[in-house]
């Protein structure tokens, strides 16, 4: 139900003064804070498959976060804008509403696109009142002017048209009519009066919309600070990122601990070490903490060595988040069994920054042994994590070899992905390696894997291992040779340490040799997600 404004006070000087108690209604950037609040309103609006996943607000926020904005009254998310940046060769050609948001991630957003795409706009109904709808235009526009664009295209709903079919027999006469005022359009007649042109017919734009029957009005703003006939050239953008990321894999030696405190030693020392080199991240092998196995007093089978696991996770868990607080380094704590509310098993990647959040990646696909012996169950959620160094990624060992999960990923703005494995030959290590290496092209992003040597006699499953772990680059100028920024020596304890810049990500996606992902051709094939996933969440 709507809720009503409180009256204002009027003071004796004739001034108006709120009370205390008067709702205010705020237009702002959205951030990652606001996700759930954006997802809570589009599937109140929307039903069915117009409703947007949290992962894809999640990428638009991470691709641009300057083109997003929610409308908030009372902190409930009552209006959400979405927009990103895009070449106007691209925008102002027929396209379709997923062709051109990349699935719905913004993950096409150019940062030297000469125009404004609007890919959303959402108001709740029962705050209609409040003009909110007006207001994210506004925003839009002014995000347009400052950023001295040429304009604004979208492709905007007709509504109306569905029950004017047999009136008006294609969607251009309905235009037509729109404009000439033989009918009213509430959609299109809102975008006519704020001073958009129908540039045409915008076909299977949006095959869900059942009101508009797929359609869409193309529609353009004009920016009126820009001399339109003189072209004025587009202006030179910042580069997003310019920092450099610093990023330690611990290449970590399975050994017997003789206590839970020996093996917080062990962990500690290397944090300790690559904190001394002021690194940003640091990453631990899959299953690195299975050497607790080696406290059992008898040899234990597979699926016990497995559910014995599951009882330090909570210690695991508060002893890493407080050396990531002690040390100020975010920690990717390699993989840890973890038991679900259903008593099931899962291989759990933790992330533990260095602000004392918490995240967590579970491994989407278990290996054949590891649904065996350890009777390991798959998760189904993947997101992005963000950081204070931008948007990451984790892919657990086998997740790696299936490269649509990485492009989940990216399309939701990470830059950097972490593959903790854990591999017992060198076949396994290269179908691991090869596989990250190949990651790192497709998508132009930076692959960090680190993998256990050595050996843990009387552990099911976890005998011999082999590693050689490594940070890898895209192939391109501005990388280091061969994709590598840094390797370990193979099957050696030790540690390997490069410095990223994001910078050189955002030069190889927008004027490198070649542009996997700008190239992408979202007309023919597309990533679909199938499940609404909430994605990674706080513990």
């Amino acid at each position: 139900m709507k809720k009503k404004p409180v009256s204002s006070k009027k003071k004796s000087d004739n001034s108006i003064q709120l009370s205390e108690s008067t709702p205010k209604l705020i237009v702002r950037n959205a951030t990652l804070k606001d996700v759930a609040g954006i997802y809570k309103l589009t599937t109140k609006v929307y039903s069915g498959n117009m409703s947007m996943t949290q992962d894809m607000i999640r990428g638009q926020i991470n691709n641009f976060a300057e083109g997003q904005f929610v409308a908030v009254y009372e902190d409930i998310v009552v209006g959400y804008c979405a927009t990103f940046r895009i070449n106007g060769k691209i925008a102002l050609k027929p396209h379709t509403w997923s062709e051109i948001t990349g699935g719905g991630f913004a993950s096409r957003h150019d940062p030297l696109g000469d125009y404004l795409y609007g890919m959303e706009v959402c108001v709740d109904q029962d705050y209609r009142g409040l003009r909110i709808g007006q207001r994210l235009y506004n925003e839009r526009k002014k995000m347009c002017m400052y950023l001295h664009l040429t304009g604004i295209v979208f492709g905007g709903r007709i509504p109306g048209y569905l029950k004017k079919r047999k009136q008006f027999k294609t969607p251009e006469e309905y235009l037509e009519a729109v404009q000439a005022k033989e009918v009213r359009d509430l959609v299109l007649n809102f975008q006519l009066r704020n001073g958009f042109e129908i540039l045409g017919v915008l076909r299977n734009y949006l095959s869900v919309d059942l009101e508009s029957h797929g359609y869409a009005a193309h529609l353009i703003w004009r920016n009126p600070q820009i001399d339109h006939e003189a072209k004025t050239p587009k202006s030179s953008t910042v580069l997003k990122y310019t920092q450099k990321v610093r990023v330690a894999c611990v290449q970590y030696q399975m050994r017997r601990v003789r206590s839970f405190d020996e093996f917080k030693n062990f962990v500690e020392y290397f944090v300790d070490v690559v904190a001394d080199y002021k690194c940003d991240f640091v990453l631990f092998p899959e299953m690195f903490s299975l050497q607790l196995l080696s406290l059992a007093e008898r040899q234990l089978t597979p699926l016990e060595s497995i559910e014995a696991m599951t009882s330090y996770t909570n210690p695991f868990k508060e002893f890493m988040i407080d050396l990531a607080v002690k040390y100020n380094i975010n920690i990717i704590g390699g993989s840890h069994p973890t038991m679900t509310e259903d008593e099931e098993v899962q291989n759990v990647s933790y992330v533990f920054l260095r602000d004392g959040s918490i995240h967590k990646q579970v491994k989407i696909h278990p290996t054949p042994n590891e649904r065996y012996w350890w009777h390991i169950q798959g998760g189904s959620e993947l997101s992005a994590i963000m950081t204070d160094c931008g948007p990451i990624g984790v892919l657990i060992c086998y997740d790696s070899e299936f490269p649509e999960l990485a492009r989940h990923l990216v399309d939701q703005g990470a830059n950097i992905i972490f593959v903790p494995f854990c591999t017992d030959e060198r076949k396994s290590y290269l179908r691991v390696r090869y596989c990250a290496q190949a990651r790192a092209v497709e998508n132009q992003c930076y692959v960090a894997m680190a993998g256990n040597v050595g050996n843990l006699p009387g552990v099911e499953n976890m005998d011999i291992q082999y590693a050689q772990s490594c940070i890898l680059t895209p192939c391109d100028f501005p990388f280091a040779r061969d994709g590598i920024a840094a390797d370990a020596t193979p099957n050696v304890e030790m540690v390997s340490i490069a410095d990223l810049n994001l910078g050189d990500l955002f030069a190889a996606r927008n004027s490198g040799t070649v542009l996997n992902l700008k190239d992408r051709r979202f007309d023919l094939y597309t990533i679909n997600w199938r499940k609404n996933n909430t994605g990674a969440k706080q513990t």
